[in-house]
């Protein structure tokens, strides 16, 4: 009798479980992918596609709030109706009533931890995937329709008269790279090429632009260029992002916070940083030993050899060359002489974050000495720091390597502005990152297991709210459902917050979830007791 009870009373549950859940799935899903469809202007079959893909982070909010509902309105029916006054009567307790809505309690706190901790980042990541495999097609899209394109988390901003998918070209191109907010470099171009390099951990716009012409933002000139190739790179969009991350890869990640790739970009810019002022101090000692004695620099697929009467590092992290710069280029594999330019400066800088690093020397207003002609300015790209620079750091940890001990030892007038603040923003990085991964895996446990007692709340409302209307006692279970989101917020954000401590945000989560279970007991003494 008790069994066929049970399984009336899970009916009843389903009843309304099931199409709420329906419902409220379509409805948050549109609402996720429209943000993908206007920013990267996705099509129709990837909306699709995106939809599936983010199933799994729609249901880890629908799920909970569908069981509420469900156990409310049909507990609120069951007691409305006098079918539990009933079964009270035949001798079956009420604490034998709820079991079905006990048993859906839990089983919707496992599926909501399984699916926080593990279905939902697997989703994510394949959604991605599936985002950088329609990539070329965003682009070209964007661009057709509203004539430019800026890579997601690039630095460069890429304007298009025409765009010709087929043939991955586009005419009339102007590509603008910012630097901290302001203008960097602008190129045009009369035609460009565009392929993709996409990998596990690297995103690449490969831009092959001819008859180019560039301009810095602290130039007046312009420069003509026969092409150049350009490779704006944008992160991860998910991916490297700690609320889409499996517990096994969080675990990873405390244990090598390189694994993350916001901790990783910003170690890599700190350590080519750390290597151009150890090139700028190296060039600074050998020119107050000997001003005539030339600097070398190996690269792929030419070297430079220069001198320099002054060196010194400029509040952007390059090295600024002054005083008759002659610099000499050669071919790296024959040794064959290039050409040998003089000027009056010249600037050295690190080329992107690559590891190791790779060096530019840019020279400006210079007579080629073998021709006489005027160069007003030439750019060898691709060139190595000093094997006794390159080799100094050998701890194997990137992250040891660029310990402010390491640095403050090695540079003996300390470090310049750029990588002081490189240090100051890859130590808030880590810390960030550590702490949002605890207040993460608190998160998750406490509104997975939180859903329990927000269930049996919406239960217990239920049959004492009998007289009233059936959504008063979900409306009032919501209350307790909201003060529980409003804990797990709060912790949250006072978990990343740099200045409280980990442990307090920790306890104001937990303590949501003690609150809910407080109710508990007290609806369901009094519950019992009648």
């Amino acid at each position: 009798m008790v069994f066929t009870l049970h399984r009336y009373i899970f009916r009843e549950l389903f009843k309304v479980f099931v199409p709420t859940a329906i419902a409220l799935t379509l409805i948050l899903s549109l609402g996720i992918v429209l943000r993908p469809m206007q920013e990267y202007g996705v099509g129709p079959r990837q909306v699709v596609s995106l939809m599936g893909y983010f199933l799994p982070v729609t249901l880890t909010f629908v799920l909970p709030i569908a069981a509420l509902f469900a156990g409310a309105l049909a507990y609120g029916r069951l007691a409305n109706d006098n079918e539990i006054d009933a079964c009270k009567a035949s001798g079956i307790s009420l604490a034998t009533l709820i079991y079905p809505g006990l048993a859906l309690a839990i089983a919707i706190a496992i599926a909501n931890l399984l699916l926080s901790f593990h279905v939902t980042p697997a989703f994510v990541h394949r959604a991605e995937e599936s985002f950088k495999a329609d990539a070329r097609q965003i682009l070209f899209r964007n661009v057709q329709r509203r004539g430019y394109y800026k890579p997601p988390g690039s630095k460069t901003l890429i304007y298009a008269d025409h765009a010709d998918m087929h043939n991955n070209l586009l005419a009339g191109v102007v590509a603008i790279e910012t630097r901290d907010g302001t203008i960097g470099r602008i190129n045009t171009a009369e035609t460009a090429k565009v392929l993709f390099d996409l990998s596990e951990e690297r995103n690449e716009v490969q831009i092959t632009a001819y008859n180019t012409y560039q301009m810095v933002s602290d130039d007046d000139l312009w420069f003509h260029i026969p092409f150049i190739s350009l490779r704006p790179e944008f992160g991860p969009l998910m991916r490297d992002d700690i609320r889409f991350k499996r517990i096994n890869d969080m675990k990873e990640i405390q244990a090598d916070l390189m694994r993350f790739g916001p901790v990783a970009t910003l170690a890599r810019q700190l350590y080519a940083q750390f290597t151009a002022e150890l090139v700028a101090q190296d060039i600074a000692a050998g020119i107050a030993h000997d001003a005539n004695e030339s600097y070398e620099l190996l690269g792929e697929p030419n070297s430079v050899r220069f001198t320099a009467r002054r060196s010194y590092m400029q509040e952007d992290g390059s090295v600024e060359l002054t005083g008759g710069v002659v610099l000499a280029e050669y071919d790296t594999k024959s040794k064959r002489h290039l050409r040998t330019l003089r000027g009056a400066e010249a600037t050295l800088y690190i080329e992107g974050n690559e590891f190791p690093p790779v060096m530019t020397i840019d020279i400006y207003n210079a007579q080629d000495r073998d021709t006489g002609d005027l160069v007003m300015r030439h750019i060898v790209h691709g060139l190595i720091p000093p094997k006794k620079i390159a080799d100094k750091p050998r701890t194997g940890s990137i992250l040891e390597d660029i310990r402010p001990q390491a640095i403050s030892s090695a540079l003996a007038s300390g470090p310049g502005s750029k990588l002081s603040s490189l240090q100051n923003a890859l130590q808030r990085a880590i810390h960030l990152t550590l702490v949002q991964i605890k207040a993460e895996i608190h998160s998750r446990l406490v509104f997975g297991v939180g859903c329990v007692p927000m269930i049996l709340i919406g239960i217990g409302l239920g049959v004492i709210k009998r007289g009233g209307h059936l959504l008063s006692a979900f409306a009032a279970s919501c209350v307790p459902a909201a003060v529980l989101i409003v804990c797990l917020m709060s912790g949250y954000e006072m978990t990343r917050n740099v200045s409280a401590k980990a442990v307090s945000g920790v306890a104001v989560m937990w303590a949501g979830f003690a609150l809910l279970s407080v109710l508990v007991v007290v609806i369901y003494h009094r519950l019992l007791r009648r």
